[in-house]
């Protein structure tokens, strides 16, 4: 049986989770919750997000976001690693794209990720430090088409690690990109995941594995972790060797 890393410094660390409730950021809070953190998380799917300790929230609305990361820190207490994992990968195509619907996508999987790290880096400054992890993707890398502002919004994240890397850097807070590979969440398999799809993976990977959520997860646990503690403005793939 396969044994896997405990890192002590997670211990009653408060660990924020957008997006918590399904896929990766179930996988997450449960992962953290494993290694003894205080895990609060915020979803707009509320009902999923029932089987667990939550708040729902539509982060794409800042105010509610605002309020959500409140109630966390009021509940928890000052927030030490934040992982903006919430994203909707949408398929869409160009000719469908409207300035409303761009504005949306933007919305859903960029702009909160920076409103959020900038309401908990003032709790990461008065600790001495913290660790925020913005999730990027592949798709972007792999040139995939037929969803143009999910791709955009994904590729500029990791421009926004870079820029709050060196903002924060005198904080001792780190910023850092985890960027999944095709995760085979049960949303990605009912809805994606075709025989044409998984002979890309197999084509694509060096791996002949599927990526799972925990192997998400236990990099998420690592870059959280004390353990990174040199680790700042990098991007960190987890993609069976995709890109």
């Amino acid at each position: 049986m396969t044994t896997f890393a405990h890192y002590p410094s997670l211990t009653d660390r408060t660990v924020l989770i957008t997006g918590g409730a399904t896929g990766i950021g179930a996988c997450l809070v449960e992962q953290f919750a494993a290694q003894g953190a205080r895990v609060g998380f915020l979803d707009i799917d509320a009902d999923a997000g029932a089987a667990l300790a939550q708040h729902p929230a539509d982060l794409t609305d800042i105010s509610a976001l605002t309020r959500g990361i409140d109630a966390v820190r009021q509940h928890f207490g000052p927030i030490g690693v934040l992982l903006n994992n919430a994203a909707n990968d949408q398929r869409h195509k160009v000719e469908d794209t409207t300035p409303e619907s761009w504005d949306a996508g933007i919305a859903v999987n960029l702009k909160h990720q920076f409103f959020a790290a900038k309401d908990v880096a003032a709790d990461m400054r008065q600790a001495g430090g913290g660790s925020i992890v913005n999730f990027g993707s592949v798709s972007w890398m792999l040139k995939m088409g037929g969803m143009p502002v999910y791709t955009t919004a994904k590729a500029a994240v990791q421009g926004l690690t870079r820029s709050l890397a060196r903002d924060f850097g005198p904080f001792n807070i780190r910023v850092n990109t985890l960027v999944p590979g095709w995760v085979m969440t049960d949303k990605q398999l009912r809805l994606w995941v075709t025989d044409a799809g998984r002979a890309d993976i197999a084509r694509g990977q060096c791996l002949q594995q599927l990526v799972m959520p925990e192997h998400i997860a236990r990099m998420a646990l690592f870059l959280a972790s004390d353990d990174s503690a040199m680790c700042t403005a990098q991007d960190f793939v987890v993609d069976g060797g995709w890109v």
